[in-house]
This record gives structure tokens, C-alpha cells and sequence, in this order.
């Protein structure tokens, strides 16, 4: 779902922590060592996303926040801020090229250039992807 957060909707706020749950406490992202990810360039994307980017002339970067159900993708478009909002069972993630990884969602696509010495950038996606395979079921028996 992506959402233009130009002003703190409450309807907005309250479906995205029905979706995703409610952010982090400090002490959970102490123990998970951040929630947020550094400002993370942006170099290819879906077509909405690419029409509201191409508005921009500065750099594009987005910034991913860890939920206990889903991630936050953020990105500025001039002063307006957009939410993709991706729940972990539609998310798919995928390390294309040797320094990128591509975010999927539905029809929805980013690119996220991944240079190799920001390791940064690949603990923080090492991190995401330990947190969706934690929030599956882990038997047939956790579905009931």
C-alpha cells in the first residue's frame, strides 16, 4: 500500500499498526540493534513510484523501518513524504546484482543500491530478512 504521510492522518497511523503492529519499543530495538536503516539510494523502481520520483531533482533515497509484522519504506517526494507499506507475507526480497537488492511487494517494486563497503546497509538487510523468517509460522500447528 503506498500512502502520501503529508499530514499525521489518524485513520492512516491506525491501518498501518493494524497492518504492521505498533513500532518498536526502545528496548526491543536495543536488542535487535535499530529499527531504522541508513538513507539508502534509490536506483530503480516500479512506475507509480518512478512518476512520483522523477518530481524530485535531488538525490533519490529512502529509508526502511522494521515493524513486528511488516517494514516501513520511506521516501520524500519535494516536501510531501510517502509510506510503502509491506506486511512480511507479501514481502519479497532479493539480492539481484552484486551491489543491489531489489524490495517487492504486489506490484510495487524499489531498487536499493548496496555498495560493498557499506556493510551497514547488508547487516541491516541480513537483520530484515532474520525478522520475516521469525514472524512465519514455524509448524503447521502455530497456524491454529
Amino acid at each position: 500500500m503506498l500512502v502520501n504521510n503529508l499530514h499525521n492522518d489518524p485513520d492512516l497511523k491506525e491501518s498501518v499498526t493494524t497492518l504492521l503492529g505498533k513500532p518498536f519499543t526502545l528496548q526491543d530495538r536495543l536488542k535487535i540493534s535499530g529499527a531504522i536503516s541508513p538513507k539508502i539510494t534509490i536506483t530503480d523502481s516500479s512506475l507509480q513510484i518512478r512518476n512520483l520520483l522523477v518530481l524530485d531533482t535531488h538525490t533519490k533515497t529512502c529509508t526502511i523501518t522494521l515493524r513486528p509484522k511488516g517494514i516501513l519504506l520511506n521516501f520524500q517526494v519535494q516536501l510531501q513524504s510517502y509510506h510503502l507499506v509491506i506486511p512480511f507475507y507479501k514481502l519479497k526480497v532479493y539480492k539481484g546484482r552484486a551491489e543491489e537488492y531489489s524490495i517487492y511487494m504486489d506490484h510495487h517494486f524499489i531498487k536499493i543500491k548496496a555498495p560493498k563497503e557499506a556493510m551497514n546497509i547488508h547487516n541491516y538487510f541480513k537483520k530484515l530478512i532474520a525478522l520475516k523468517a521469525d514472524s512465519h509460522p514455524k509448524t503447521i500447528d502455530d497456524l491454529y
